[in-house]
């Protein structure tokens, strides 16, 4: 039976015979968009949707903030170029110092920054390929829980095994160790003990002389993992992880892709340890809504030759323009401060509703990213009382939220986190609106669990 034009189901059904097999949201969302504006999306058959998703969290602001789409239209309508390669402009160079302006002032006024294609995964294997050509050496060290893109290194350096399981070859000599994740401590510790056991496994062994890992090019980690659940690495963990990398000299590379530009409540989620990383990569939000990838990184590692590394839509001068409308914003402390304000109503109304229902194990976060951690209470619990994940329950709240017009991601173990990743300027009566269905669809589920 064919499906009548302009209905959800016949841009869906098309998509299906059209599109590659790897489609994801498509599955979840089974509607076609036509219109969004702020918090909001409306799909072909005139159906508004509340957008805890926003692009993966690139979209900071929400759909066509009116300031960015401004810049945008002056760039599109005064005859500036949009593709320059890596050519400089004036709009490049006033990216580049609002960029650099926001860095700890030990590495601004040391900082250098690589343009690369458009997505963060091109971000990851460029600093990789950076600190393999600064240092000489070949392993990477990367933690579990972490993911990184879906590129061949940044595959390789992901913790995730259902993207790589039936891809092989990929970027060899990675070495994984384990993350502090109070809540499924890798150790069966949790707690306090589970973060130094993290953090006294990470430096012994690298300063073993038996670890079997020779020294490596680089350290990369998320400050707060998010496709693997939101969870936010402690203070003392990532302190720890940049002293040994200091004494050691081991590039340190933090992933802000997802956490940075403002997310976490500060520009650069690293920011709430106080350190300084070697090599900085931001992506997603940092286009104002458009792609673009950069890596920002301590001149001491520029050893790279002239197009030692390269991406045809390094210049891509909407995004410069836009991101820096967008970053001038979000960089503001009263912006910051109030994005904190709002991931607290946030997760009061989430740990409220843990104490109610039964399948919500752990609630975390940080700022606007926050991950709400489902569980079997039917399970078995482990050695420290956790309950087991499960992406089931997980998914049916997903798909009753989608119903109710709430539009959020999964993450985490086996999909059973429900993750925040909303605007960040998202209204008050907005976030008490998304709320209100979350709770609704999450005690609907609960109840078949009774």
């Amino acid at each position: 039976m064919l499906e009548k034009k302009g209905t959800n189901q016949y841009y869906i059904t098309r998509q299906d015979s059209t599109e590659s097999n790897a489609r994801s949201y498509p599955r979840k969302f089974p509607f076609a968009l036509a219109k969004a504006q702020g918090s909001w999306i409306e799909d072909v058959e005139g159906n508004s949707y509340l957008d805890f998703l926003c692009g993966a969290g690139t979209l900071a602001l929400g759909h066509n903030d009116h300031d960015v789409n401004q810049a945008m239209v002056e760039m599109l309508t005064n005859g500036s170029p949009l593709h320059t390669l890596d050519l400089t402009t004036p709009v490049k160079d006033e990216f580049v110092q609002t960029v650099l302006s926001l860095l700890p002032k030990e590495l601004s006024k040391n900082a250098r920054i690589q343009f690369c294609s458009p997505s963060g995964t091109d971000a990851t294997d460029a600093a990789i390929k950076l600190c393999k050509t600064a240092t000489g050496r070949s392993s990477v060290i990367a933690f579990s829980g972490g993911y990184h893109g879906m590129g061949h290194g940044a595959l390789a350096c992901t913790g995730n095994l259902n993207a790589k399981n039936k891809v092989h070859g990929l970027m060899p000599d990675v070495h994984f160790f384990p993350a502090p994740y109070s809540y499924r401590c890798p150790f069966g510790l949790g707690g306090e003990a589970g973060v130094k056991a993290a953090c006294t496994y990470f430096e012994r062994t690298l300063k073993d002389p038996e670890s079997g890992i020779t020294k490596p090019a680089c350290v990369i980690l998320e400050p707060i993992q998010g496709e693997g659940g939101v969870i936010p690495l402690p203070v003392e963990f990532l302190q720890t992880v940049r002293r040994v990398t200091k004494e050691l000299e081991i590039p340190m590379i933090v992933d802000e892709i997802q956490c940075g530009v403002g997310r976490s409540g500060r520009f650069f989620a690293f920011e709430y340890a106080d350190i300084v990383p070697d090599v900085i990569l931001s992506s997603k939000a940092i286009g104002g809504s458009q792609p673009l990838s950069i890596v920002i990184y301590h001149k001491d590692l520029d050893k790279w030759t002239q197009g030692a590394h390269a991406g045809t839509f390094r210049g891509n001068q909407l995004a410069m323009k836009a991101g820096t409308v967008l970053i001038n914003k979000v960089s503001k402390p009263e912006f910051l401060a109030d994005v904190v304000r709002k991931g607290d109503i946030i997760k009061k109304r989430l740990l409220a509703l843990k104490d109610k229902v039964s399948i919500i194990g752990d609630v975390r976060g940080k700022g606007l990213m926050i991950g709400t951690e489902f569980v079997n209470p039917k399970g078995e619990k482990d050695l420290l009382g956790s309950l087991p994940p499960s992406g089931e329950i997980a998914a049916k709240v997903q798909k009753l939220c989608f119903e109710n017009r709430l539009v959020a991601e999964k993450g985490g173990r086996n999909g059973s986190v429900m993750r925040c990743l909303c605007a960040l300027n998202i209204t008050d009566e907005d976030i008490e609106k998304a709320m209100d269905i979350f709770e609704k669809c999450v005690s609907k589920v609960d109840s078949e669990y009774k």
